[in-house]
């Protein structure tokens, strides 16, 4: 049965799930001090935060954020996050979106990674605060159809789920024009000197070539650490682990195939590193909520 706005909760609220992937979920909160979300197993989707009021603090694994106006925070699935209400605080407006992301927003948000996959693009004197707002504006008027009220009428109706093809890409079009105002008007990206040089060298390798038979021992290798060693160190710095990081890369390396080529889905599997179809499939659907084959054709969701 699909998921609507009418089944979901009007604010989050400790305990509740994440929305199921696959979905398009948005909404604008304004939410006083106590408003606290933990979700200790993260979400199946990628969630995107930007601030227009008051702060909130978000926390991703052992990484911790402040939102203030403007900034733009987005957090990474599969690890357990929180976010609420900074303490002090009168209140936090922001807006909101769970979906999943495009592979082509990443190299955007990537400089902006502060660890365990949370993104933080801080506002900046050239980020045009006005048009961001308005591309949120017209992300929840795409989600909710061409024959909806206009969303600044409408305050009360706080979430909108955007379900068929067309509404889902009009709305991430409209979420794509956030990333790449935000990004691009930030400040200078938060250092990252904290990463130690061998785990940098490895994330690099990932991008560069995410289909090629690495192992942990060939990893290790590389930089000149055990196996275990590397592991540890890569776990401890990252939040996961060198083969789920390898997993994803590939992962995202195969969405950007089957979205920017005319390869078989056969033949995007072993470009993208993966040895048996199956396996590919079943994480794919798992990472995306749709199979190959539905994700280049823009289809429906699994569970839609």
């Amino acid at each position: 049965m699909p998921v609507t706005a009418a089944g979901l909760p009007e604010t989050a609220a400790p305990g509740d799930p994440a929305p199921p992937p696959g979905l398009v979920v948005l909404g604008q909160f304004d939410e006083a001090p106590g408003y606290d979300v933990n979700r200790p197993q993260g979400s199946a989707s990628w969630l995107f935060t930007w601030t227009t009021a008051g702060r909130g603090r978000l926390r991703q694994g052992t990484t911790t954020a402040r939102a203030a106006a403007g900034d733009l925070i987005v957090l990474a699935p599969g690890v357990g996050h929180g976010y609420g209400v900074e303490p002090g605080a009168r209140h936090w407006r922001f807006w909101w979106a769970h979906c999943q992301a495009r592979p082509s927003w990443l190299p955007w948000l990537s400089p902006y990674g502060t660890g365990d996959g949370m993104y933080v693009v801080p506002a900046g004197p050239a980020t045009p605060r006005d048009r961001v707002g308005d591309a949120f504006h017209r992300m929840l008027a795409d989600a909710r159809g061409p024959d909806a009220a206009e969303p600044r009428s409408a305050p009360d109706d706080r979430i909108t789920v955007a379900h068929d093809t067309a509404a889902r890409e009009l709305a991430l079009c409209a979420l794509e024009e956030v990333v790449l105002l935000t990004a691009a008007g930030a400040r200078r990206p938060v250092s990252r000197t904290g990463l130690d040089p061998r785990v940098r060298r490895i994330q690099e390798l990932f991008v560069a070539d995410p289909g090629a038979p690495h192992t942990v021992d060939s990893l290790a290798a590389h930089v000149a650490l055990s196996p275990s060693r590397l592991a540890h160190l890569f776990t401890r710095q990252t939040g996961q682990s060198p083969m789920r990081a390898l997993r994803e890369a590939r992962l995202q390396h195969a969405a950007r195939l089957l979205e920017g080529t005319d390869l078989s889905v056969e033949r995007v599997t072993a470009a993208a590193g993966f040895v048996s179809p199956f396996h590919f499939h079943r994480v794919f659907r798992e990472r995306f909520g749709m199979t190959p084959g539905a994700y280049r054709a823009g289809g429906p969701m699994v569970g839609a």
